[in-house]
């Protein structure tokens, strides 16, 4: 049955109907699953109700829009703010979800934890979460939407770049279980400072401590530590004391490896994971998995199956050097491990290619100043360290780097002079799209 255009009467129990009968969604006109829902979201730059009547010609069978102007007939749902009804209809489908879900959030590592957690809880259960880096106010909900009534387990990862965001997030995905990965400099441009990305990010430990949920936690980390009660649900991880899941003696070869002291015997686990900064990520998805009762040697397999994918600490071997690709975005924090990382890698030749960081605000100047010093003090030979973006190459003068203004301006000074046999580390914010670089290494 069709219906004619709905209004702003029409309540998100009464749209959930129509969802559970068309459970496809999209917010894309260009992707248009036949039957689907077509939500018609504003943006900065374009408005999503221009592309309704387009949709529904596509194939959908609903444009839910909230610009009665362009309701020409049946298929359109009018409502009073697109994404909010987008949220509503996400929440109430989470109250149907009776199975576990675990919240994954952090200034680092997030997807990367979120990725090695759903590969390990797969062997056992049947898993459902976040696809890629759909982590805020509209991935998140189109997120959960994605998840089907045979889901066992589900696992979210949710970002912020603004204050309050996670609890926001929280009150949609409704989580019962949770993990803060770590909490570094990342969006500094949308928070006054880093005290508010602590509190930020902790309003999971929050909604969890009021919810009677569970929380995951890396007991060596001084910041969360800080922000848990000993009335918490707690399951532990770290590398000494007493934490429930304990790990130790991690090593670089070039991937890491690291042991899992069991009463039973002390396991080494094995990964395809660049950086010791992927330590913690690593043990946090062991617990995780052996906590919901995953077999010890399934964990060591997936673990050591997962290779990373989208520009996220992989190595790549181009024909002419070796590079570690770590381009798909840059804060201070994953800047500053990525590069101490790489100095401790034995290559007789090695070259820095770096990006902007972007969202930093006033403190972006100051960010990027801290990061050419840390270069500085590990030696790096000026003549292999190259700069692209306005503030780094702003700055590189002083330190006799060569700065470029922009990705491709780098990218014609390398196909002129070219970098062989080198190992090269290549890392900058998302907007600086860094891995085009690659072509030309």
């Amino acid at each position: 049955m069709l219906y004619e255009a709905f209004f702003i009467l029409m309540d998100i129990k009464e749209l959930y109907k129509i969802y559970k009968d068309h459970p496809e969604v999209t917010i894309d006109s260009r992707v248009c699953p036949s039957g689907g829902l077509f939500f018609a979201l504003r943006g900065t730059r374009t408005d999503g109700n221009r592309y309704a009547e387009d949709a529904l010609r596509k194939g959908c069978a609903y444009a839910i829009v909230d610009d009665p102007k362009v309701v020409r007939g049946s298929g359109y749902i009018l409502v009073k703010d697109t994404l909010k009804t987008l949220q509503g209809i996400a929440k109430e489908h989470r109250k149907h979800l009776n199975v576990p879900v675990l919240a994954i959030t952090g200034s680092n590592g997030k997807t990367t934890t979120k990725e090695l957690i759903m590969r390990i809880l797969s062997r056992k259960y049947h898993v459902a979460g976040t696809i890629g880096n759909l982590n805020n106010h509209i991935g998140l909900p189109l997120s959960i939407l994605k998840v089907r009534s045979d889901a066992e387990i589900v696992v979210l990862e949710m970002g912020a770049n603004h204050p309050g965001e996670i609890a926001e997030l929280c009150k949609i995905a409704d989580p019962t279980y949770g993990i803060i990965t770590n909490i570094g400099k990342a969006h500094l441009e949308g928070f006054v400072s880093v005290k508010q990305i602590i509190k930020t990010k902790t309003a999971l430990y929050y909604y969890l401590r009021k919810n009677g949920g569970t929380i995951f936690f890396h007991q060596n980390d001084a910041i969360l530590k800080d922000k848990l009660l000993p009335s918490d649900n707690l399951v532990s991880y770290g590398t000494n004391g007493q934490p429930d899941y304990l790990f130790a003696d991690p090593r670089m070869n070039p991937y890491l490896s690291f042991l899992w002291k069991k009463t039973t015997g002390d396991k080494r686990v094995k990964t395809q994971l660049y950086g010791m900064y992927n330590f913690e990520n690593v043990m946090a998805a062991i617990t995780v998995g052996a906590y919901f009762g995953v077999e010890d040697d399934m964990i060591l397999d997936a673990v050591n199956d997962y290779v990373p994918e989208n520009m996220r600490s992989q190595i790549k071997q181009t024909g002419k050097n070796t590079v570690i690709l770590d381009a798909y975005n840059a804060n201070p924090t994953s800047m500053r491990y990525a590069i101490e990382e790489f100095a401790k890698q034995p290559a007789e030749k090695k070259a820095l290619i770096l990006g902007d960081m972007a969202e930093l605000g006033e403190q972006s100047e100051v960010e990027h100043e801290k990061i050419l010093q840390l270069v500085r003090n590990k030696d790096f030979s000026p003549e292999n360290v190259f700069l692209a973006g306005e503030m780094f190459s702003r700055l590189s003068g002083h330190y006799k780097y060569l700065g470029f203004k922009t990705t491709r301006d780098l990218i014609d000074y390398l196909k002129k002079n070219a970098l062989r046999n080198y190992m090269i580390l290549l890392k900058g914010s998302r907007l600086m799209k860094m891995e085009e670089v690659l072509s030309v290494i």
